[in-house]
């Protein structure tokens, strides 16, 4: 099973559209998944239309009609994977044992909100993943979002994409 993992699209003020390289992704991709802060339902939208499979929450930055369409915290049995998203964690510092003690019946928790893309582990086997932001890097020096694959009841295959920067006229 394919996963695609983006968070913190931003449209339409980050950006006009989700950078073709990532739409690109969606027709290979069996669950898409949304860590929050769309901003516009067009997006939404967009990938409730293209995608498989797909697993979303709202962020901070997500107004009344995205709150009604989405849950805060979502989860999802993967071919045995037990696979957790939200939008904040808070901060990077005891980020991982804080994610374990909220979340101890997950394998997998997915986050946004930093633009930072992030993976590591809890002690507890927790693993924890940003895709960082593909229309809006911040402070990183490109925009991204993440793959994965699910084999075997494994998270595998976990891969960083960068994206081109884009050009402005």
């Amino acid at each position: 099973m394919r996963l695609l993992l983006m968070s913190d699209t931003h449209l339409p003020k980050r950006a006009k559209e989700l950078p073709e390289p990532l739409l690109a992704e969606l027709p290979r991709a069996d669950v898409v998944v949304h860590a929050g802060d769309w901003v516009d339902t067009a997006t939404l939208d967009l990938l409730e239309s293209r995608s498989r499979r797909l697993i979303g929450v709202h962020g901070n930055n997500d107004g009344p009609e995205l709150r009604a369409r989405l849950p805060e915290v979502a989860r999802a049995d993967l071919d045995g994977v037990r696979l957790g998203v939200v939008h904040e964690t808070g901060p990077a510092q005891g980020r991982e044992a804080r994610c374990a003690a909220r979340f101890p019946d997950l394998d997998v928790l997915v986050f946004g909100h930093s633009h930072i893309p992030w993976d590591t582990a809890a002690p507890t086997g927790l693993r924890l993943l940003n895709p960082g932001s593909p229309t809006d890097r911040r402070r990183q020096p490109h925009c991204t979002y993440m793959t994965a694959a699910l084999a075997d009841g494994r998270l595998t295959e976990v891969r960083l994409h960068r994206l081109p920067q884009r050009r402005t006229r």
